[in-house]
């Protein structure tokens, strides 16, 4: 039998049109690997929602290989570490995977091409980072000509369907027990109601995808509409590369009426790969270098404001309904997660970077990407962002996208108030008692910001 050659999972948690699977096939023997590396990422291990998700898509995965004749090895420690031991146990030498974007896996790929033949895949991306340049050979930073040529590349190639069967080596490496990795909360069970709303895995992801093409089409304005849910709820799905991005094109472009919306949204996602690919320390530092002297307030002053804002404490029910959706859930609305980012940002003048970490470990979807380029559009600090003085008003666009059935979803204090008054009960005198009045009023929040604005430029 000819040497095993290693699988290298990470985010990309599927067989079907899945590059590094089919060129592992295709060699022979394979053995399917994970590492759970919390020390390469450092502080951006991934967060407490994610690891959720992160157990379930595994499980998921090993019965997918199970029944193709292989299974998913554990191993938990450093990539390139674990990688080498796999290869010694196995005498395996070639290792197939994704292209990742994220700075600690291109670091990680680099030490474990030291070490093993690595051999990388196109495939999280419906193109990789630099197969889109601008007319004189460089790379957009501004996302609208970004998208439109990226757009007359498309469409992406047909996905490919996964191997009928994975050979398996003369002996198998050792394997780690996913229960033992201990991935899901148990005291407290924070995530006992995810299950209800996801169910992570390719099939879950596949499904998730044929829900949604009757609504693909609605999919410009329902996103904007809290109480009714016209997103795709794809993005975990997306993020753990239980589906290719090929796919979802591919299967959306099929639904019925114009549903360039929504593929603008798989667009942005590949842009915003493409901006930490250029930018490795999107998430941490800010993209403009004039934000670096904006004046945030010392979170010791802005405690007890920050942690009304995480619980969902506000005394603004559209802001207060997304933090407690995402509690509950792991995710929060599209437009509903651009208010409560505002919200943070202006109205309490908290640094973004402190809502984007608060984001990475609460949310099922946690793309250093898309939520690092995301919290900088809203903050006006990222390369194509928001201007900062257009500071969105939460009461105003809670009652404009007719979010009173939501906030009754995830506010019941606020259950039996009525449509005209459930978006500024303050201001109508209908607030119930066990109900927080607003911690800073919309025009105090606004004025204070647009002040710290003039006051940081030079």
């Amino acid at each position: 039998m000819s040497s095993p050659a290693i699988l290298w999972f990470r985010q990309d948690l599927r067989l079907s049109d899945q590059a590094a699977v089919a060129a592992a096939a295709h060699d022979g023997p394979v053995i399917p690997v994970y590492v759970l590396d919390d020390e390469t990422p450092r502080q951006w291990k991934m967060g407490g929602a994610s690891r959720w998700w992160l157990h379930y898509s595994l499980k998921s995965l090993d019965e997918n290989l199970r029944a193709k004749g292989s299974r998913l090895v554990l191993r938990r420690g450093d990539c390139a570490e674990q990688l080498e031991a796999v290869a010694q146990e196995s005498g395996a030498r070639k290792v197939h995977a994704l292209h990742h974007y994220e700075p600690w896996w291109r670091n990680a790929e680099k030490a474990v091409a030291k070490q093993l033949d690595l051999c990388l895949h196109d495939g999280t991306l419906l193109l990789p980072p630099g197969a889109v340049r601008t007319g004189n050979g460089g790379s957009y930073r501004i996302y609208t000509p970004f998208s439109r040529a990226l757009m007359e590349q498309m469409p992406p190639a047909s996905p490919a369907s996964a191997p009928s069967h994975l050979a398996a080596p003369a002996r198998w490496p050792q394997s780690d027990s996913l229960d033992d990795w201990q991935l899901l909360p148990k005291k407290p069970d924070w995530a006992k109601a995810f299950a209800h709303d996801w169910t992570p895995g390719e099939a879950g992801a596949r499904s998730n995808v044929a829900a949604f093409i009757d609504d693909a089409a609605g999919y410009e304005t329902a996103r904007n509409l809290p109480s009714q849910e016209g997103t795709s709820r794809l993005s975990p799905h997306l993020h753990f590369g239980e589906v290719s991005p090929a796919y979802v094109w591919h299967r959306i472009s099929q639904a019925p009426g114009d549903v360039t919306a929504f593929l603008r949204e798989l667009i942005w996602r590949d842009y915003a790969h493409t901006q930490i690919w250029a930018m490795p320390r999107y998430g941490s530092e800010n993209a403009r270098d004039n934000f670096d002297a904006m004046p945030w307030r010392d979170l010791r002053e802005a405690r007890a404001d920050f942690a009304a804002w995480k619980t969902g404490r506000t005394g603004y029910p559209i802001v207060d309904a997304g933090m407690r959706q995402l509690w509950a859930t792991g995710w929060m609305h599209n437009r509903v997660r651009m208010i409560a980012a505002s919200f943070l940002i202006k109205h309490l003048l908290i640094d973004w970077r402190h809502g984007a970490r608060w984001f990475w470990d609460t949310l099922v979807d946690a793309s250093y990407a898309n939520n690092s380029v995301n919290w900088q559009w809203v903050a006006g600090s990222g390369v194509d962002a928001n201007i900062f003085s257009r500071i969105m008003a939460p009461l105003t666009q809670s009652e404009k996208f007719d979010a009173a059935d939501y906030i009754r979803q995830w506010v019941p204090e606020l259950a039996q108030v009525d449509d005209a008054s459930i978006h500024d009960p303050d201001a109508h005198g209908a607030r119930p008692p066990d109900y927080p009045p607003k911690c800073i009023g919309h025009r105090e929040g606004r004025e204070r910001a647009l002040s710290a604005y003039r006051n940081s430029r030079p």
